[in-house]
């Protein structure tokens, strides 16, 4: 597999800091789907603890990777769920920031100095009540741990389906031009009888 045909789904955070573990919460909701429905080819699942380097390391060469993150936004409503498709210059500024110390900001910028970034990059960055040690999330947040493995799968989905569609567009694309260049040479060479050089069959 080409490293431009990964998708990555990201999950990013602490699992034993309440609703820092919501990335954790997705992926793992995503692997239980997995198991009993296999995911598209070029589809990986990760966790990860929000270092920078560890995160470009993930996504690095990917045509595709998707981030969910806890998040921290004044005035805050817990489980809400801000989807971002961003580059450095946006993700500076959303008024929602990861509530990791370096956050996924940093990596951005560092990434997109490095050359490292995906093709495409989208962050789902839900809003927590609370980062207190210890396991399990808010209700408010664990009530949207489905909802949105329901729309990572599907934004997963459509570039798996948006990459087919274009691998058949282009092979049909290749096959009119093949077809176009042997109408063209036939028209060059024009009509053709027994015995003239380049016609089929043996002079009368």
């Amino acid at each position: 597999m080409e490293a431009r045909e990964r998708v990555v789904v990201i999950g990013v955070g602490n699992d034993f800091r309440r609703d820092d573990g919501v990335g954790w919460a997705v992926v793992r909701r995503l692997r239980e789907r997995a198991a009993g429905k296999a995911l598209p080819p070029g589809i990986e699942l990760a966790t990860c603890d929000g270092d920078p380097g560890r995160l470009i390391g993930l996504w690095e060469g990917a045509a595709l990777a998707v981030v969910v993150d806890a998040a921290h936004a004044h005035p805050g409503t817990p489980g809400r769920v801000h989807r971002l498709a961003l580059d450095g210059d946006s993700l500076a500024r959303t008024s929602a920031t990861s509530s990791h110390g370096l956050g996924l900001g940093e990596a951005v910028r560092l990434a997109a100095a490095l050359g490292m970034l995906p093709g495409r990059l989208v962050v789902h960055a839900v809003e927590g009540a609370e980062t207190c040690f210890g396991p399990g999330l808010s209700p408010a947040v664990a009530a949207v741990v489905d909802v949105l493995a329901d729309c990572v799968e599907q934004e997963v989905v459509r570039e798996v389906a948006g990459r087919a569609t274009a691998d058949t567009a282009d092979a049909a694309n290749a096959a009119n031009a093949a077809n176009a260049a042997n109408a063209a040479d036939a028209a060059r060479q024009g009509p053709q009888t027994p015995g003239t050089p380049g016609a089929r069959g043996r002079p009368a």
